[in-house]
């Protein structure tokens, strides 16, 4: 476990940096090349799947060799913590606390500030959804479950994966999430290109979505917050998000803050409604982004400190 502090340290003090060597930016590159090659508007939509499947087979092949090169490499550094330390970094491009973080206290900075255009413009750039007309409230919503869902993709579930196959796997994983947030859109051109790749991270993401949402509960009664509430909302209301793990973060999350998430996005122009976590025991405002950057903390150093005492370094 070594290599998983190590991993923490080096995003709390460095972060991620915008690099275009950066392995995810190489990722991106890998899959935008596969669809260039492998993407034909004219296929039918069995072979659409099919070659979605096979961009996904050759991502997740390449990006995990390639690590496991690397730490093979990094066995022969001649000191007897150097595999610890080379892993440990190449663990920290795969979790991204720090990013989160700066996010959110960006957007929180603004709002307390009235910056309402700027705080606009910067939660777009971490939600997918229409930004232009969100008032200050709907901006908190959007950073609070952004912070709450991320925690599991750009945390836990990585971190499960390294606990489990290493290195390596934890490379895997963060290749599969890069393909979902590339491809797995269900429109026109990736309803069935894209399916293989979003599928698959769905149940990459089934337990360390559920492991999320238990130690944010523990999270919730370190800090002071509702953890009775955070469980009962849990059970009451995690169903109800789109996404088969979504929901175990945000409606957690929801509870222990005494907030409700989900309402009415818009995207490209289109409203859609996604259905209420939580209850309006208080309105949402900039302070709750605040206190869920401090349970997605709370949550890393708890699953880190977990999987050190049962592993040890």
């Amino acid at each position: 476990m070594l290599t998983a502090i190590i991993a923490f340290l080096v995003d709390t003090v460095i972060g991620d940096p915008n690099s275009r060597w950066h392995p995810v930016v190489l990722m991106g590159k890998l899959i935008s090349a596969l669809e260039t090659w492998f993407y034909q508007q004219e296929d039918s939509d069995g072979k659409k799947f099919a070659m979605g499947a096979m961009l996904v087979l050759i991502t997740l092949l390449v990006s995990y060799e390639a690590a496991a090169a690397i730490m093979m490499l990094s066995y022969r550094i001649p000191w007897s913590f150097g595999s610890a330390v080379v892993g440990g970094i190449l663990l920290s491009f795969t979790i991204s606390p720090k990013s989160l973080a700066k996010a959110g206290k960006g957007i929180y900075t603004l709002l307390i500030l009235g910056e309402l255009e700027e705080a606009r413009q910067k939660v777009g750039w971490i939600v997918g959804r229409d930004t232009e007309n969100l008032d200050d409230s709907e901006i908190a919503r959007a950073a609070v479950e952004t912070i709450a869902e991320n925690t599991v993709d750009g945390i836990i579930a990585p971190l499960f994966f390294f606990v489990i196959g290493g290195v390596p796997l934890a490379v895997l994983y963060r290749a599969a999430n890069t393909m979902d947030s590339m491809i797995g859109y269900k429109n026109d051109k990736y309803l069935y290109f894209g399916r293989a790749a979003a599928k698959l991270d769905d149940v990459l993401n089934y337990i360390p979505a559920r492991i999320t949402g238990v130690l944010f509960i523990f999270a919730a009664w370190v800090l002071g917050f509702d953890y009775k509430n955070a469980y009962r909302v849990m059970l009451r209301d995690a169903e109800k998000h789109p996404s088969p793990n979504g929901g175990y973060a945000e409606a957690t999350v929801a509870g222990a803050l005494h907030v409700r998430l989900g309402g009415v996005n818009s995207y490209f122009g289109k409203k859609h409604f996604r259905a209420y976590m939580g209850d309006v025991i208080e309105m949402i405002a900039p302070k709750h982004i605040m206190e869920s950057i401090r349970m997605m903390y709370t949550v890393t150093v708890m699953f880190i400190l977990i999987a050190y005492a049962m592993f040890g370094l």
